[in-house]
Parts: structure tokens; C-alpha cells; sequence
């Protein structure tokens, strides 16, 4: 296991330039700088509820839309989640969440299984929160699951108000992330799989 638990990741194209710090053993501080705030706001629930300490700063092709940005932040987050946890010995791997806010219910459901896998199933009542597409939330949690080799399967139960329903999204994840993630004490470090590696 990394001993550290923390990771940074640095990822330039032609298109985005990002940095990213994580520190699965952190108090949920946040330094987010990404131009969108409302990507922001989302990162720092998974941060404050997650129990995990996040650094983004990126500049991307937001002249054109928001797409690349959204995507790669992904992409680096799930890169620095893989890094931060090392050979995932003695972690409790599973880990689920369900979280209200008003009337919207979302539950979130990870398994640090080494397999990326996303199955996302939420649907907004508008295209839009503000000037942020709906549709790059899907794109940011597909970046993540492919770099940090997670099963992440996302479900809004309900809801009516397209940011209520981000919110619990987000949220959720942060909160199923914070147990999957956590140094299991009954494990003894070993690796949670029959296999004998993940």
C-alpha cells in the first residue's frame, strides 16, 4: 500500500493542462481552480464529504465548450485516485452511499475492483445547471472510472431540480468513495480479493 495515500498528477494536451492533488487521508481541504464554477462546486462535495483532501488547477479550450475540460479534470482526478492507492492492499475496497437533498435521492455504488466500469443512470429535467451542461457529468465520472480502474455504478432514485440531483450525485460519490477507499483494520493489509491482487 502507498504509504502516503496521496498522489499528483500533472496532464497536458494540445487541448487541457491539469494539475491534480489528492490525499485519500485529508480532511476534505480543497484548492479548485478549474473556469467552471459549477464543476467546482460539485468537486468540493466530493472533497468535504469524501474526507479527501483535492488540488485541480486547469486551463482548457473553454472557448469552444467545456467538454475537454470536464473530461481530462476526470481523467487526472481518477489517475491521482490510482496512484494515491498504491497495489489497494488492506483498503475495504467496497463502498456505497445513499444521499437526499430535498427531493431528490441519489445512490452511488463503487467497488475499487482494477476494472473500469460506469454505469450512470440519471436523468435531469433540464439540459442545463446555469451554463454548465448536464451531459459532461456523465464524461467527467467516465474519465474517472477509466484512469482510476473503479466500478462506479450511479443511480438518481428521484428528483426534480436538475442541480438537486447533481448535488446528490456528487455527494453520494464522495461518501462511497471515503469507505471504499478506507484502511480496513481487519484486513491486515492484505489485498480484499481471492485473486490475490486487484
Amino acid at each position: 500500500m502507498n504509504s502516503q495515500r496521496s498522489a499528483e498528477v500533472r496532464r497536458t494536451t494540445r487541448e487541457t493542462d491539469i494539475r491534480v492533488v489528492v490525499n485519500l487521508d485529508g480532511s476534505g481541504a480543497v484548492s479548485l481552480a478549474s473556469g467552471l464554477p459549477f464543476l467546482d462546486h460539485m468537486l468540493e462535495q466530493v472533497a468535504r464529504h469524501g474526507g479527501i483532501d483535492i488540488t485541480v488547477d486547469a486551463t482548457g479550450d473553454l472557448h469552444i465548450d467545456a467538454h475537454h475540460t470536464v473530461e481530462d479534470i476526470g481523467i487526472t482526478l481518477g489517475q491521482a485516485v490510482q496512484r494515491a492507492l498504491g497495489d489497494r492492499a488492506g483498503i475495504t475496497r467496497y463502498g456505497h452511499a445513499y444521499v437526499p437533498l430535498d427531493e431528490a435521492l441519489s445512490r452511488v455504488v463503487l467497488d475499487c475492483s482494477g476494472r473500469p466500469g460506469l454505469v450512470y443512470e440519471v436523468a435531469y429535467p433540464r439540459a442545463r445547471i446555469g451554463e454548465f451542461d448536464v451531459d459532461l457529468l456523465r464524461e467527467f465520472f467516465q474519465g474517472f472510472v477509466n484512469h482510476a480502474l473503479v466500478t462506479l455504478h450511479v443511480d438518481c432514485l428521484r428528483g426534480g431540480n436538475a442541480h438537486h440531483i447533481a448535488e446528490t450525485v456528487f455527494k453520494a460519490f464522495g461518501r462511497a468513495l471515503r469507505v471504499a477507499v478506507a484502511v480496513d483494520a481487519g484486513a491486515a493489509g492484505s489485498i480484499p480479493s481471492t485473486k490475490g491482487t486487484l
